[in-house]
C-alpha cells in the first residue's frame, strides 16, 4: 500500500447484474475517491475479475444470483493485492501488502435479524474462523459490510462501540457482534465519530420512515488509531437503499 491516507468503503447495493449497473458505480466510487470497496448483494453469476473503469473488480459469483460479497479494487493500489478468496455468498477478503504488515480486508454480508439461533450461529463460527484463524497473527484485519446489525449506547459495551451510535437499543444481530467484537478485541469505528444523524445512516425504508446504522466498519484494537474517519454519504447513487460508508485510513 502506497504511503498516505487511503479510503475504504462498503457499500451494499441492490444487484450489480444489470445493464450499467457495473459501469455506474465504478463511476461513483472514483467520485468518492474509493480505494477499497467491499460490496453485497452483487447477485453476479460470474467467477473472476473484471476491468471497470478505474477498478478491479474481483466477484466470486453466485449462482443463485441471491447475494456475492464481491470487491472493488483501485488500480493505483492493485499491485499490493497478494490474495483473494470468496468464502460464501456472505463472505470474501481481500490481502494487501502493508508498510509494516499485510492487511486483511474481510467483506461480509451477515444473516438477517429473522434467521434461526443456529443459522446465525454458523454465519458467527465462518465469521471467526476466517477473521482470526486463517492468517498470521502479524495483519491488520478490518471487517467491513452489512452486518444487519443495530448497536445500543450501553456502557459495558462503550470501549467497543463508542458513544455515537444511532441506535438506543441493540437488536439480536447486535448483541452477537458486540460481543464477537468485545471478545476478539475489535473495536466498531462505525459508531465512534461524532456526526449528524444522517450522516450515520446506512439505511433507509423504502417508505423513507425508517432509518438504521447497520452497515459498519470493525478493525483490530490495536490499529484503531488508523482509521481517522468513519461516516455515510447520501449522495452516492447505484439504485439501492443502503448508503456509501466511508473509511478514512492511514
Amino acid at each position: 500500500m502506497e504511503k498516505g491516507h487511503n479510503i475504504f468503503h462498503t457499500w451494499n447495493g441492490k444487484s450489480l447484474y444489470r445493464a450499467g449497473s457495473l459501469s455506474t458505480v465504478a463511476r461513483e466510487l472514483l467520485r468518492y475517491k474509493s480505494d477499497l470497496v467491499g460490496v453485497g448483494e452483487v447477485r453476479w453469476d460470474e467467477r473472476g475479475t473484471l476491468r471497470a473503469g478505474d477498478y478491479i473488480f474481483f466477484c466470486g459469483g453466485d449462482e443463485n444470483n441471491q447475494l456475492g460479497a464481491a470487491l472493488f479494487v483501485h488500480h493505483g493500489i492493485v499491485s499490493a493485492v497478494t490474495r483473494v478468496e470468496f468464502v460464501s455468498d456472505r463472505m470474501s477478503y481481500i490481502v494487501l501488502r502493508g508498510r509494516w504488515c499485510n492487511i486483511v480486508v474481510l467483506n461480509v454480508h451477515a444473516t438477517s435479524e429473522e434467521k434461526s439461533d443456529d443459522s446465525k450461529d454458523r454465519y458467527c463460527e465462518e465469521l471467526e474462523q476466517v477473521s482470526f484463524y486463517r492468517f498470521s497473527k502479524y495483519r491488520t484485519t478490518f471487517l467491513l459490510g452489512y452486518f444487519n446489525t443495530k448497536l445500543e449506547r450501553e456502557d459495558i459495551f462503550k470501549p467497543t462501540i463508542g458513544n455515537e451510535s444511532l441506535n438506543h437499543d441493540s437488536n439480536d444481530n447486535g448483541f452477537r457482534i458486540e460481543n464477537f467484537a468485545t471478545s476478539k478485541n475489535l473495536v466498531v469505528k462505525s459508531t465512534m465519530f461524532p456526526h449528524r444523524n444522517i450522516h450515520k445512516y446506512t439505511w433507509t425504508s423504502p417508505d423513507v420512515k425508517t432509518h438504521n446504522q447497520i452497515d459498519h466498519i470493525l478493525i483490530d484494537r490495536r490499529w484503531h488509531s488508523s482509521i481517522l474517519h468513519v461516516r455515510s454519504f447520501r449522495g452516492a447513487d447505484c439504485d439501492t437503499d443502503h448508503y456509501l460508508v466511508v473509511a478514512k485510513v492511514s
